[in-house]
C-alpha cells in the first residue's frame, strides 16, 4: 500500500451523510412532510421514480453503521437532522421522538469515540413552511432560528461540531432557480431572495446555537474553481461573473459582510436586505466548511460544444441561455470521468484551498472539508480501484494544500453508504459500503478497507 503522508495532530477523519438519503421512516414516530417527499411524488422528477422513502433504512438500522464506521477507524462523522422529524410543521415544540432518534444516535458515537458533527438543514424543508413560501419568504429564516435551537436544547452538550447550512448554493440555483430539485421553483435569478433567506436563517441561528452549546460552529458550501474556457476579455468577465455566484455569494456575507459585485447579472440593488441583516449574517464561525468535487469551466455565451457528456452545468444550460446568463459551461477534456461525469482533478482542491486564503486571509476560519468522493458504478466483488485513486490523490492535494500553510483541521469522505442521489435516485453510488437497496445489506467496498488502512497508517 502506497501510504499517504502524515496529516496533522488531532486531524479530524470522518464519514459525511444527510438525512433524507439514508433515513428512510418518512412516515414514522410523527416526522411530518419534507419538500423532498412532495418532490419525488411528482411523476418524471426523480429518476426510475425512486424516493427517499426506505432509502438505507438508516432509521432502523443505524446501531450497524455506526459499527461500520468504528471498524472503519474515523474520528468524527458527519450527519444532518431531519427538520420534518423535530417540528413536523416547521414550527412550534419538538416533537420528543425525533430528538429521541438523534440523541440515541449522538450517543452511541461518543460511545466509540466518533465525535458527532451535525448539519442542522441539508435541504429537507418542511413541507408546510415551502407551503407558505419557503426560502423566499423571510419568515423561514426565523423558523430556522427556532428549530436550531430546540435541537441544541437537546443536544448542545454532546455535539462538538454544528453546521447550519449545507450547500446553500446548490439549494437556492437547483430548488428555487432552475427548479431541478425540491421544491422544483425555476425562479432564475428572481430566486435570490431565497439566498439571503438562507443566510439569514444561518445568521440568525449561530447565537441561538452559541447560547446553548459551547461547540463550534460553521456553514458548509460548496466551492469549484472557476476555470476560463478562453482567452478573451468576454471569457474573463464570464468566468468572473459565475465565480461571484458559485463561490462568493454564500461567503462574502458571511466572512465579509458584504454580497458580491452582481452587475454582471444586471442586479444592483439586492432590496430584500434590511437594516442589521448583514451583521448578523457576518457573525464570527469557529470554522468554515468546504464542498469540494470538481473544477468549473466557462467562458462568454457562445453556444460552446459540449461534447462527451454532460458537464457540470450542461444539463441545465439551456435554461440558463434563455435567461440571458453571461456565462456558458465548457467541457474539462483531459481528466478521468466519474459515473457522474464530472472530471477528476485532484489538484483542484489545493488550488481551492489556497484561493480561499489568499481571498479571505485572515477573516478565514479553519477549514475542514466536509465532503469530498466520487460515484463509481461499481458493485462489492468489483475492485473499486477508481474510487481508491479518487480519494488517494485528492487527500495528496489536501495535504499539499496544509504544507503551503492552509489552515485544514478535517477531512470527510462522501459518503460512508450508497444513497439516494437526490434527482439522480439510487443510480449514482458514492459509498464506501455498498448497500443492496432491496435487501438492505451493507458491503464494504474495496476503497473502505483502503481508507481503513490508511487511517490506521495515521495513527
Amino acid at each position: 500500500m502506497n501510504v499517504l503522508p502524515r496529516f496533522p495532530e488531532g486531524f479530524l477523519w470522518g464519514t459525511a451523510t444527510s438525512a433524507y438519503q439514508i433515513e428512510g421512516g418518512v412516515n414514522e414516530d410523527g416526522r411530518g412532510a419534507s419538500i423532498w417527499d412532495s418532490f419525488c411524488a411528482e411523476p418524471g422528477r426523480i429518476k426510475n421514480g425512486d424516493t427517499g422513502e426506505v432509502a438505507c433504512d438508516h432509521y432502523h438500522r443505524w446501531p450497524r453503521d455506526v459499527e461500520l464506521m468504528a471498524d472503519l477507524g474515523v474520528n468524527a462523522y458527519r450527519f444532518s437532522v431531519a427538520w420534518p422529524r423535530i417540528q413536523p410543521e416547521g414550527r412550534g415544540p419538538a416533537d420528543a421522538r425525533g430528538l429521541d432518534f438523534y440523541e440515541r444516535l449522538v450517543d452511541a458515537l461518543a460511545e466509540r469515540g466518533i465525535a458527532p458533527a451535525l448539519t442542522l438543514y441539508h435541504w429537507d424543508l418542511p413541507q408546510a413552511l415551502q407551503d407558505g413560501g419557503g426560502w423566499m419568504n423571510r419568515d423561514t429564516a426565523h423558523r430556522f432560528a427556532e428549530y436550531a435551537a430546540l435541537v441544541a436544547d437537546r443536544l448542545g452538550d454532546r455535539v462538538p461540531l454544528w453546521i447550519t447550512l449545507n450547500e446553500p448554493f446548490v439549494h437556492m440555483t437547483e430548488g428555487y432557480g432552475l427548479g431541478v430539485h425540491a421544491p422544483g421553483e425555476a425562479l432564475l435569478l428572481d430566486a435570490l431572495p431565497a439566498a439571503h433567506h438562507l443566510l439569514l436563517g444561518h445568521g440568525l441561528a449561530v447565537p441561538a446555537l452559541r447560547e446553548r452549546t459551547r461547540g463550534q460552529v460553521a456553514i458548509t458550501n460548496n466551492y469549484s474553481p472557476v476555470w476560463t474556457a478562453g482567452d478573451s476579455a468576454a471569457d474573463h468577465a464570464a468566468a468572473t461573473a459565475f465565480d461571484a455566484l458559485q463561490n462568493r455569494l454564500f461567503t462574502d456575507p458571511v466572512l465579509l459582510g458584504r454580497y458580491p459585485d452582481l452587475s454582471a447579472f444586471g442586479v444592483t440593488e439586492l432590496p430584500f436586505v434590511q437594516d442589521g441583516d448583514l451583521a448578523t449574517i457576518s457573525a464570527p464561525l469557529d470554522r468554515i466548511g468546504v464542498n469540494y468535487y470538481s473544477p468549473t469551466s466557462v467562458g462568454a455565451p457562445r453556444s460552446l460544444a459540449r461534447p462527451g457528456g454532460p458537464s457540470v452545468l450542461s444539463e441545465v444550460q439551456d435554461r440558463l441561455e434563455a435567461a440571458g446568463m453571461p456565462f456558458e459551461d465548457a467541457p474539462i477534456e483531459g481528466y478521468p470521468v466519474t459515473a457522474f461525469d464530472w472530471p477528476v482533478v485532484p489538484d483542484g482542491l489545493r488550488e481551492l484551498l489556497t484561493q480561499l486564503r489568499d481571498r479571505y486571509g485572515d477573516g478565514l476560519p479553519p477549514i475542514l472539508i466536509t465532503e469530498n468522493g466520487c460515484s463509481v458504478r461499481d458493485e462489492p466483488a468489483r475492485p473499486d480501484q477508481e474510487r481508491i485513486d479518487y480519494l488517494d490523490g485528492h487527500l495528496r492535494a489536501l495535504h499539499q494544500a496544509i504544507e503551503a500553510g492552509v489552515d485544514v483541521r478535517g477531512y470527510f469522505v462522501w459518503s460512508l453508504l450508497d444513497n439516494f442521489e437526490w434527482a439522480e435516485g439510487f443510480d449514482q453510488r458514492f459509498g464506501l459500503v455498498h448497500v443492496d437497496f432491496t435487501t438492505q445489506v451493507r458491503t464494504p467496498k474495496a476503497s473502505y478497507h483502503w481508507l481503513r488502512d490508511q487511517l490506521q497508517a495515521q495513527r
